[in-house]
């Protein structure tokens, strides 16, 4: 029996590239195959709601170019852990059986699943119950260690790199220390690429924990040679050498409760009690990296995947993921796709590039 008709959805966090996979998805399933296509409403909160709309080509289109999703997207809604308001009580139940009966009853041959590593998870979930699985990697983190980039990646570095542009001339017009807090949970891609795009001085990322001395010793440097200003770029997840991430607050119903935020404004004070005669200033770049359309590179990486994950779901290479290796795209077995993420190694040849041109780590 022949596939005739699909499910997408995005979940988690957005970024800029979602509505060029699903503008893909649409137009390679609808214009190559013939197929029917609809989008559930907020990812899998959609799912378990049976809230969805039909994709043809006048709704794609013209939106290849735009940032965010025309389905919307949310963190907080795992159908395994489905939280619902019970008499004015939030409780938290499995809804996944609900949300396999609407695949069912709405004729669905299966679901392509756009999200990170989280809503990939719930993805996989739901193929061992059964529902035919094609995964499309989406992290701006660039932490998924299936694939070589994520779409959206290169869109916040490039958001990253032209914050510190503008940086760069008010630190040094007021001599100061200016410090960019960027995304990186746990992987400091983000902060390593914008860093060395826009010429930071200092790179703090989770994989490399600081001394806030060779921090202040790098700067107290700088002033020595008559450059008195410096740049650092610090991912969220960053943390001295002993210490722990700065959390910001919990989430107890999302896949990933932990909310980070505050590293940035750490890192200052301890500057400043350092270094009493440097003013140090925090810019967060924020959800500001999600924003925005696409760049050509993201808008075309995101069509080539979206193509590519109707393509393994004609083939019937079901509970796999689309991956970029090299310059092909290829697909890879979702268990394996979802089982570690991405770090920066710290001996890589990034990193020692990175040091070969005078930027600190802050670990030395």
């Amino acid at each position: 029996m022949g596939v005739n008709h699909l499910g997408v959805l995005t979940g988690g966090g957005d970024c800029p590239g979602l509505n060029s996979v699903i503008r893909a998805v649409t137009k390679t399933a609808v214009l190559k195959y013939g197929l029917e296509v609809i989008g559930f409403i907020d990812g899998f909160r959609g799912l378990v709601e049976n809230n969805y709309i039909q994709l043809d080509l006048r709704r794609v289109s013209g939106i290849g170019h735009t940032g965010g999703t025309i389905l919307g997207t949310t963190n907080r809604d795992n159908p395994f852990n489905f939280m619902t308001t019970v008499k004015g009580i939030e409780q938290a139940s499995d809804q996944s059986d609900r949300a396999v009966s609407n695949i069912r009853n709405l004729g669905l041959d299966g679901l392509i699943v756009i999200g990170g590593d989280g809503s990939l998870n719930i993805a996989y979930k739901f193929y061992q119950k059964g529902v035919k699985i094609v995964g499309v990697p989406k992290t701006i983190d660039n932490d998924l260690s299936a694939t070589d980039v994520t779409f959206g990646f290169n869109t916040a570095v490039n958001t990253a790199s032209e914050a510190l542009d503008k940086l760069h001339t008010t630190a040094e017009s007021h001599h100061r220390v200016m410090i960019l807090e960027v995304m990186g949970r746990y992987a400091g891609w983000i902060a390593l690429h914008a860093g060395m795009s826009g010429s930071a001085d200092v790179i703090l990322i989770p994989e490399i924990p600081y001394n806030i001395d060779a921090i202040v010793a790098k700067i107290a440097q700088r002033f020595r040679q008559g450059k008195k200003f410096s740049i650092i770029v610090v991912a969220e997840g960053a943390h001295n050498a002993g210490g722990e991430m700065v959390v910001h607050s919990l989430v107890p119903e999302s896949h990933d409760p932990i909310r980070l935020g505050g590293i940035g404004q750490k890192v200052a004070e301890e500057i400043e009690s350092k270094l009493h005669d440097i003013e140090t200033r925090v810019t967060v770049l924020g959800h500001l990296q999600r924003g925005g359309g696409p760049i050509p590179y993201d808008r075309i990486l995101a069509t080539r995947y979206g193509v590519a994950a109707v393509e393994a779901f004609m083939e019937g290479r079901y509970g796999t993921m689309v991956s970029l290796q090299g310059k092909e795209i290829r697909t890879v077995d979702l268990q394996e796709a979802i089982k570690e993420i991405r770090l920066v190694p710290p001996d890589s040849n990034i990193v020692d590039a990175a040091r070969a041109i005078g930027i600190s780590f802050g670990d030395s």
